[in-house]
């Protein structure tokens, strides 16, 4: 299993190790002993799936608020998606910005997103199936959530806004700039 560090050092990219031979594969997708190794001690206990039927269904940019916060590792199982992390953490050197990565059900990739983020993805193939571990079970009273396309944040969505399919909820979010933050930056000691 190798961890890379994105351009936000606590977004990390994670890749099993695959292991084939002629029936197919199988892969470690998580491994707390693995995970602690790589200095990273989260303690997951609830997995959601997320099925989208259409290429360019957005679910964005959504996350909940302490004391509920949420890390969650997230992977396609089925398709391919555009997975993106903004930074919420006030005090952070990387506020109000983003770290993405592309996730294939072919690759096998996860991307691991610390409490503090708000999170989101595209889908970039029909009938793509998201799976995602959390650290903290869903509080509906603490959702929150940041426009997706919010200029602002300026991230490169793969899918044009008249394009996106997205809930009425997620379009009448509001934008990033508004924003009063109760997430903070803790530095590592």
């Amino acid at each position: 299993m190798e961890f890379r560090r994105l351009d936000i050092p606590d977004v990390i990219l994670v890749l099993p190790s695959r292991f084939t031979d002629e029936r197919g594969w199988l892969a470690e997708t998580w491994s707390a002993a693995r995970f602690a190794e790589a200095g990273i001690g989260l303690q997951f206990v609830q997995d959601n799936h997320s099925f989208s039927k259409s290429r360019g269904t957005v679910r964005a940019l959504h996350f909940q608020l302490p004391p509920h916060e949420q890390a969650k590792l997230v992977r396609v199982v089925r398709g391919t998606a555009f997975d993106v992390a903004v930074d919420l953490r006030r005090g952070s050197p990387s506020y109000g910005r983003f770290a993405s990565a592309t996730l294939t059900a072919e690759g096998g990739e996860q991307l691991l997103i610390p409490a503090g983020f708000a999170h989101g993805f595209a889908t970039l193939a029909p009938d793509t199936e998201v799976l995602y571990k959390v650290d903290g079970p869903y509080a509906p009273a603490s959702e929150g959530g940041i426009l997706w396309n919010d200029p602002d944040l300026a991230i490169p969505w793969p899918v044009k806004p008249e394009a996106a399919i997205l809930s009425d909820k997620d379009r009448k979010l509001p934008r990033f700039a508004g924003f009063d933050s109760p997430f903070r930056f803790q530095t590592r000691s």
